[in-house]
């Protein structure tokens, strides 16, 4: 039966923005979501120039969010956004993220989900009252191996789980580009719109959160050491983290954007009492086990042996490569069935922004402190 798509609506990734251009394609793989709306960017021709590239009528093409918001409520139900994507630089997702929720809007937001605890909690508070959903994109537990690798541990397949490793290895600050124009990387090294954590909030919390979301562990204390390699930069690019998680498993968390030569080196390593598991995001359609008692297996994207909730997230035949896209359509398409109200296999959601934050507030105060272990706290005491 034919559904009609969804409306979406897009503050932020205007011209020559990345991560925009990304949303943009993967909310629309599976029909799911149209855009019909944006406000693209303060500057006024790269929003009209954006808003032209992607075909929407000009009335549509908003110069601010508040009028996004109030000239999509004027509009018939059957014809405003059903939700609002916002890809901007995170100081303004809180207010962004409310403003659409109060307004009645569903929400997809980037990582991290705020500057702070304090912010996060807010939106967590607007979520509550609104009633909406909210889905945050790390995109990286949307990847279909990283279900199954998630089932496998639940099912007790790895034993007790003892070791948690995760590394997201990148190079692309390791020369000051932040003070020579680039402008991803000068907002992502600025505390005034980055936050208390430069490498850390950019792709520390996307470590943490899978590392979490597979192992089914919460990390309870943390040892973190935090580097700022280039002269100059005033947030950290380098970041070391121990952790132990409830239940006795010892983690190491490693994240860095200073890395030279490498590109996007995700990994995430599990070990338990009887085996271990290994997947990488730069081979992500291949899912490594390990054994104690018998040869190590390749899980392969769309191949024998997945668990059927995992074979329904493929789009294309085993031996066909899928990747990041992809991962990030799986992450739009369980949206877009939470908003239609209809069953779906779940998303990063509000309880991810909050807890990932969380883990930055932690890493932050003992990296600043001489004590050797932090609480990750699971409830504000303060």
């Amino acid at each position: 039966m034919f559904r009609p798509p969804l409306r979406l609506g897009m503050v932020g990734g205007g011209e020559g923005a990345f991560i925009g251009a990304v949303h943009r394609r993967a909310a629309a793989l599976d029909g799911d979501w149209q855009l019909v709306a944006g406000s693209f960017s303060s500057d006024v021709g790269r929003n009209t120039r954006t808003g032209e590239s992607v075909g929407l009528d000009a009335r549509r093409v908003y110069s601010t969010l508040d009028a996004m918001l109030a000239g999509e409520r004027s509009l018939r139900a059957d014809e405003r956004i059903d939700a609002l994507a916002i890809v901007t630089p995170n100081h303004l997702h809180a207010p962004m993220a409310i403003a659409a929720l109060d307004a009645g809007f569903h929400v997809l937001c980037e990582k991290p989900m705020a500057m702070n605890v304090a912010e996060a909690e807010a939106i967590a508070a607007a979520v509550s009252a609104s009633g909406r959903q909210f889905a945050l994109a790390f995109t990286y537990a949307a990847y279909p191996l990283i279900e199954e690798a998630r089932l496998r541990v639940a099912r007790g397949d790895l034993g007790t789980i003892r070791l948690v490793q995760v590394e997201y290895l990148q190079g692309w600050l390791s020369q000051s580009i932040d003070s020579q124009g680039n402008k991803q990387a000068e907002w992502r090294t600025d505390p005034a719109r980055a936050g208390a954590g430069g490498c850390l909030g950019d792709i520390g919390t996307h470590a943490f959160q899978l590392a979490e979301h597979v192992s089914g562990l919460r990390a309870e204390t943390l040892c973190a050491d935090l580097a700022t390699h280039v002269a100059g930069r005033r947030l950290d690019d380098d970041v070391g983290v121990l952790l132990r998680f409830d239940g006795g498993a010892r983690g190491l968390l490693k994240v860095t954007q200073v890395a030279a030569g490498e590109e996007n080196g995700l990994r995430l390593r599990i070990h338990g009492t009887r085996g271990g598991l290994e997947w990488s995001q730069m081979e992500p359609n291949t899912l490594a086990l390990r054994w104690l008692d018998r040869p190590a297996e390749l899980v392969r994207a769309g191949g024998p042996g997945l668990d059927e909730s995992v074979t329904a997230q493929f789009r294309t035949p085993s031996g066909h490569p899928e990747g990041y896209i992809e991962a990030f359509a799986n992450l739009y398409r369980g949206f877009a069935a939470a908003v239609r109200g209809k069953e779906h296999p779940g998303f990063p959601d509000v309880s991810d922004g909050l807890r990932t934050m969380r883990f930055v507030e932690a890493v932050v105060a003992n990296a600043a402190s001489d004590g050797k272990w932090t609480k990750v706290e699971s409830e504000r005491t303060r």
